[in-house]
């Protein structure tokens, strides 16, 4: 018979290095700002890790040369009087090799480590020694593929160190940056594992990835497109819109994702699909704000991740009912007109029930779902079982077996509206008092939990009653001096026309005209927006939250607002953002 196919079993060698096993030197160079061939190096810091142990740490000034120039002296703090007695790069280079153990197999490791090696190569070659040509790390090249643009705007050391919070912050000192070095090599070693990613081998690998030529050959689709601020659509063959973003510069940014610079797997995915480039030219960055918005609701992009089907959110509704009570809806109906009360959206429906749960805890609202009559029967009957065990007010029990009449639940009602209308001080005392009740009985869990669902309903209540004036606003105009973004251009003042909290109009005035007769016209050519019913879009509520977020920074100036008498801008003096600040002033914890 013929001999079958034979199996070999490779030894632990061929699997590779452990990434936990490897020794890996973690090292930052300062120098003189020279290039590398001038032994330009001014201080000299590594920190020597293995399994996520430090194993050893490494400092020390170098004397450099030539003189540090003045600019470099003040980005660094490392001064000509502080190298005048340190020891030069001949002296220093051999206990740092010894220190380092690159001929024992360890790896270096660096932020942008290209520009660290090519001093350390000039220093051998400088010294007579031979280059001992470790493996090497790029932190800089692992971060492009694994921290997205949504994340961090750039892949400075700085920008990672806040983004993973390391214990240590980046001065431009040596030994402090390659300390946040180490912190950011293991978050973004901590991201790789879940790629399968577990040896150096594999590491090499994947940080060996390059563009391919088909997606390189994508690149002519940023050809003509305006490098100006504003919003780029991707499109397939067919006109769909695939993906929806914005940017300052949108050719530069569009040029960017058929860079290695792009390393998100759905947006790999999305350039393949991608046939056309489609722009829009922006005057201001709230205006691309607020057609990105609307643009990704219209056409619900695969590849967007946010912004998406906004008409897919969660409302709290206190119902119209003879005994109202408290139920989550998935929009807003014309009911509102008989005395319905919304509270939301809430893009969870986990978090709704929190603020369902805390205004049960501080307002003896009925929880049953059962349809109750006007009156209760004589006999008690057809009373729920909810009520039978306290877990509501019981109004189907009726006053004389210990529920509550039409009366005192209309009050209950009432101060129900109040907390999500505009005064919460009854819902916060009440919320108090059960959390100090629970503090005092040691339940800590419990407490923290209760904090937690009135937390929950305070903020979404903030958030509505700060919305409100603004969406029932015929017109407000307002504007800031300046376009604060960068590729924006710079006018005297920026406008905005916002009509029933949507987005009517926008313009920069020239710098030094006067802005008046600019204001007049775009009221007269902004858009119409109709006053919104009670079912409005959630689309509306999303882009009247970018403009209350534009309208509450500094420096912006209200220049008119339409029926003032009508719609007062204005928030409740204890509504629910009073209410929030005073609980989160006070955190409920164990005693010491």
């Amino acid at each position: 018979m013929p001999a079958g196919p034979t199996s070999v079993q490779i030894s632990f060698e061929e699997l590779g290095q452990p990434l936990a096993d490897c020794t890996f030197v973690v090292l930052d160079l300062e120098t003189t700002g020279g290039p590398p061939s001038g032994a330009g190096i001014t201080e000299i810091g590594a920190v020597k890790v293995r399994g996520g142990q430090v194993l050893g740490e490494f400092q020390t000034l170098v004397r450099p040369a030539s003189p540090i120039p003045a600019f470099v002296q003040v980005l660094t703090g490392i001064t000509n009087g502080m190298v005048a007695s340190s020891p030069s790069t001949r002296e220093v280079l051999p206990s740092f090799l010894e220190f380092a153990g690159f001929d024992r197999g360890a790896v270096l490791v660096a932020h942008n480590a290209p520009y660290d090696v090519s001093f350390l190569k000039a220093a051998c070659e400088l010294t007579g020694r031979p280059w001992p040509g470790p493996r090497v790390v790029d932190t800089v090249a692992l971060a492009r593929q694994l921290v997205d643009r949504d994340e961090a705007p750039n892949r400075k050391l700085g920008t990672l160190a806040r983004l993973f919070g390391t214990s240590t912050t980046p001065d431009h000192r040596a030994l402090h940056d390659a300390r946040a070095t180490v912190d950011v090599l293991h978050a973004l070693l901590g991201r790789v594992g879940s790629r399968g990613v577990h040896t150096y081998e594999d590491l090499r690998a994947f940080t060996a990835t390059t563009v391919s030529p088909a997606r390189r050959a994508k690149k002519h689709l940023a050809v003509g497109l305006p490098s100006a601020p504003g919003v780029y659509q991707f499109r397939d063959g067919s006109g769909r819109v695939l993906y929806v973003g914005t940017s300052v510069d949108v050719q530069r940014r569009v040029r960017s994702y058929f860079t290695a610079s792009e390393t998100r797997a759905r947006m790999t995915e999305m350039v393949r699909a991608a046939t056309t480039v489609v722009p829009v030219v922006c005057e201001t960055p709230l205006e691309a704000r607020v057609r990105e918005l609307r643009l990704i609701a219209e056409h619900s992009p695969p590849y967007n991740r946010r912004s998406k089907q906004p008409e897919k959110v969660t409302w709290v509704k206190l119902t119209a009912e003879h005994w109202p009570r408290l139920s989550l809806v998935k929009q807003v109906r014309d009911d509102a007109r008989d005395g319905a009360e919304y509270l939301g959206p809430f893009r969870s429906a986990a978090t709704a029930e929190l603020a369902v749960a805390a205004l049960h805890e501080v307002h003896p609202l009925r929880q049953c779902t059962r349809k109750i009559p006007k009156a209760p029967r004589a006999d008690g009957q057809g009373a729920c079982v909810l009520a039978e065990i306290g877990r509501c007010g019981a109004p189907c029990l009726g006053a004389e077996r210990g529920g509550q009449d039409a009366a005192s639940y209309g009050e209950v009602v009432e101060a129900v509206r109040r907390s999500l209308r505009a005064d919460a001080a009854l819902a916060l005392e009440r919320g108090r008092e059960r959390l100090r009740a629970l503090a005092e009985q040691q339940r800590y869990e419990e407490a923290a939990s209760a904090r937690d669902r009135l937390e929950a309903f305070l903020t979404a209540a903030d958030r509505a009653q700060r919305r409100d004036p603004l969406a029932r606003s015929p017109e407000i105009v307002a504007a800031r001096r300046g376009a604060p973004t960068p590729g924006w251009p710079t006018g005297g003042w920026e406008v905005v026309l916002i009509r029933y909290g949507r987005l009517a109009g926008t313009c920069l005035t020239p710098r030094g005209a006067d802005p008046l007769p600019h204001i007049e016209a775009l009221r007269a050519t902004g858009e119409v927006v109709p006053a919104p019913g009670p079912g409005r879009p959630g689309l509306l509520v999303e882009e009247t939250d970018v403009l209350l977020g534009w309208l509450e920074q500094p420096g912006v100036r209200l220049v008119s607002v339409q029926d003032p008498d009508v719609a007062p801008w204005a928030c409740p003096v204890r509504g629910a953002g009073w209410a929030r600040s005073r609980l989160t002033a006070a955190p409920v914890t164990s005693p010491a």
